[in-house]
Formats: C-alpha cells, structure tokens, sequence
C-alpha cells in the first residue's frame, strides 16, 4: 500500500508565467500534484475529483490536465483522465542506483518462480522503501506487488533497508500482516553499503527459513552482479518456469 503524503495545496490560478519565475514554479507544482493524484488513484479519475485531491482549483486544474494531454503525460478518455505512455517512459529512465534495475531482472524473476512468492525489490526514498522491481506471486490479489508503490519502513524489507543488526535475513512471522510472512535481505553495492532490499511475500505457514535462504541467495546474488557489471540481456524463458525446488518452500 501506498502511504505517501497528500500534496499541500499549490496556488495555479493563472496560467500565465511569461516574467512571472514564482508564478512558473506554481504552474510546475500544480502540474506534479495532479500527476501524483492520479497516480494515487490507481486509475482513471475526474476533474473535480482531481482538483480535490491535490488542492488545485478546478479550472487551474482543467487548464493543466489539458497541457499535460498535449504532451502525452496524461491520456484523457471522454471526462476521465489517466496516466499517459510518455509519463511512464520517462519513468522508466530512472535508475535508483547504478545498474541496480538491469541488475535485479533475473534474480526477481528466478525467486519468484522458484518459491512462488511475491518478490519486491525495495530502495530507501524519503523514509519510505520504494519499490523498483517485482513480480507478483500467489499473494495476489490480496497483496499486490507493483513497482512506484511504496511502504513503511517497519517491515521486514524496511529493517533490511536499514541495515539488520544480525548477518542473515530478516524474517516476518505474521508481524506487519496477518496470514502474510516476509522474507528480506539487504542488496550491497561495490563499497559495501546497503543500496536495496530484496524481499519475497508468502503466505503464512510455509517453511519461511527455507525461504529466507532463497532471498538471502538470491540477494548475494544481485550485489555480485551489481559489483561486476550486468551487460544487458533478455530474461531467459526458463528463467520464468517454476522450479523444481519449489516444493521444498511448501
């Protein structure tokens, strides 16, 4: 779940910036705040459903929505408006830590098949742990996984994030969730500092040590690549396939 903060409200009345380095600063905000709002929102959303959302007033809000169409950051679909492409290619420019996203493709993918968890890899964002990676696992729907969600710190994935007091994974038995255990382990890079956290969500019940050991793995596994380099290359299709071991995680 996403616990972010509600945008403060942002003065846009006008539209007009031309000798105006305030005003042009408002205009930015305001335009930010509803791109947030409607990612917020998860899905298509309204006007004044915006507006109210984010602080802006509705014609400010209007005359934004209509910009940002313009340059694709936003999709408008008869009176409702959603996030557009140009937004997410933009979003996907972003690298949390040198190499770390490229880096993460196979060992998110492999864990996931071989324990059937869902996988997140996590990084710390203004006392949050903001997902960058992940692949949904058998707790979907009932906790789903997406990248750009993020999530409290007192968590197995928080506590990894800043950094555990023991060497090994750190292990969730129901603490945060009922019916939902957790599995994280701290992702290093080459000066040995925590970058990320590689965590894998499974119900309650299953052989949660086994699984701390396929996290842990697994995350050992991201650190080395992140230290060597990760040319780029497609996830192999086996890659993707349960494996074998699965079972031992039941």
């Amino acid at each position: 779940m996403d616990h972010g903060t509600r945008p403060r409200p942002v003065d846009v009345e006008r539209n007009d910036t031309t000798d105006r380095p305030g005003r042009g600063r408002g205009v930015l905000e305001g335009a930010f705040a509803l791109l947030d709002a409607l990612r917020r929102c998860g899905d298509e959303a309204g006007v004044t459903e915006l507006a109210l959302a984010c602080g802006v007033p509705k014609g400010s809000a209007h005359r934004l929505l209509d910009q940002l169409v313009t340059v694709g950051a936003v999709e408008r679909r008869g009176s409702r408006y959603r996030v557009g492409p140009q937004l997410y290619r933009l979003g996907q420019a972003w690298e949390p830590h040198p190499g770390l996203r490229l880096a993460a493709r196979l060992p998110v993918q492999r864990l996931r098949a071989a324990t059937g968890a869902s996988v997140v890899l996590a990084v710390l964002r203004e006392d949050q742990a903001l997902v960058v990676a992940s692949a949904p696992g058998e707790l979907e729907p009932l906790v789903p996984v997406r990248n750009g969600t993020a999530f409290r710190l007192d968590t197995a994935a928080g506590s990894a994030l800043r950094g555990p007091r023991r060497g090994g994974p750190v292990l969730d038995r129901e603490d945060v969730m009922d019916g939902v255990c957790c599995a994280a382990f701290p992702v290093r890079g080459r000066d040995g500092r925590t970058v990320a956290a590689l965590a894998a969500m499974v119900p309650a019940g299953r052989r949660l040590d086994a699984l701390g050991e396929a996290v842990a793995g697994a995350g050992a596994a991201l650190g080395r690549a992140l230290t060597r380099g990760v040319p780029h290359r497609s996830i192999p299709p086996a890659a993707l396939a349960p494996h074998p071991l699965r079972e031992s995680f039941r």
